[in-house]
């Protein structure tokens, strides 16, 4: 059994064939550039809980040392005595 194509049939063949291709070739790069960006945002996410685990630790330790030191005013007191001391070295 042969299919006999006539020239308008033949071209809208190939206009859809090359249509479809590219549909999912696009669809596959959006795709890829999808992944790269989760892992992008994946990595900003874990950076921001890094840091957000940083600076509870350091209130939980400033306000332990104010209240064994003698209150806020000792907090205060640590905070200009780091300054003073970050400032010597530049």
């Amino acid at each position: 059994m042969e299919l006999h194509l006539n020239t308008l049939n033949q071209t809208l063949l190939i206009i859809t064939a090359l249509g479809i291709t590219l549909f999912f070739l696009l669809g596959a790069a959006l795709f890829i550039a999808l992944l790269v960006l989760v892992s992008k945002i994946k990595k900003v996410v874990a950076k921001a809980e890094d840091a957000i685990v940083s600076v509870e630790e350091a209130t939980e330790t400033i306000k332990n040392i104010g209240s064994q030191a003698g209150g806020p005013l000792a907090v205060f007191k640590i905070i200009k005595n780091i300054m003073d001391v970050v400032g010597k070295k530049k």
